[in-house]
């Protein structure tokens, strides 16, 4: 069954360098084992291991994440599919982060400018 979602409901993208798996799970919308089976499933997602094999990512990760999960989830790719669009079109893919990154930056001063009024 498809997930509900389109990327205005997932929320904003803290500010942090790292990420733990179960906060880009709550980021992303997708639970824990989806991410993992994803690490296997592109080769584009690789998240830093450190000690005990815990995985950290970083905001690009979480990116190309939320891209995959739209590019399942709303736009009805098969697993394979998606891998090709994402090797095929990286420049797009590029372009397609950064316009997620602005969209990001500006709610974010968004939310300090209403903090500022106050």
């Amino acid at each position: 069954m498809l997930e509900p979602s389109n990327n205005q409901e997932l929320p904003p993208i803290p500010g942090k360098r790292y990420f733990t798996i179960g906060e880009v799970s709550d980021l992303c919308g997708v639970k824990s084992h989806v991410l993992r089976y994803w690490e296997q499933e592109f080769p584009n997602l690789k998240p830093m291991k450190r000690r005990g094999n815990r995985r950290y990512y970083q905001r690009q990760d979480v990116l190309l994440i939320r891209q995959i999960r739209s590019l399942l989830y709303e736009h009805g790719y098969t697993i394979s599919g998606a891998r090709q669009k994402l090797n095929g079109e990286e420049a797009e893919d590029d372009t397609s982060q950064s316009k997620q990154l602005i969209r990001q930056y500006i709610t974010e001063l968004e939310d300090i400018l209403k903090l500022l009024k106050q």
